[in-house]
C-alpha cells in the first residue's frame, strides 16, 4: 500500500509505547490543532514515560487502516472500539 500522508514520511508522530511495541492497537489518533502533530495511541490514560516519538511511516506499517485518516483536519480525532470497527471522526 502506498503511503497516504501529504506529511512526509520522515514526520514526527507521537504514540505510546503499546502501540509502539505491538502489545495494543491504534484506537484513538488526533491531529492536533496548535501544532498538525499526529497522535496515534491505543486509547487508554498514558504516563509520559510512555510516550514514544516515532516517525508517520513506522506508525503507517503497524497499521495501513490509519490511512483513512491521511485527511483528517487539524483539530479532530478520531477514534474506534476495536481494530475491526470503523472510525468515528469528531472535531476535538
Amino acid at each position: 500500500m502506498e503511503f497516504p500522508f501529504n506529511d512526509a514520511p520522515n514526520t514526527a508522530a507521537i504514540t505510546c509505547s503499546h502501540v509502539a511495541e505491538g502489545h495494543k492497537p491504534i484506537l484513538y489518533v488526533s491531529h492536533d490543532e496548535e501544532d498538525g502533530m499526529w497522535q496515534f495511541l491505543c486509547g487508554k490514560q498514558h504516563e509520559e514515560s510512555e510516550a514514544r516519538i516515532v516517525s508517520l511511516y513506522s506508525v503507517f506499517m503497524l497499521d495501513h487502516s490509519i490511512a483513512e485518516l491521511a485527511g483528517m483536519p487539524y483539530g479532530y480525532v478520531a477514534e474506534r472500539v476495536s481494530k475491526e470497527t470503523e472510525w468515528s471522526i469528531r472535531k476535538k
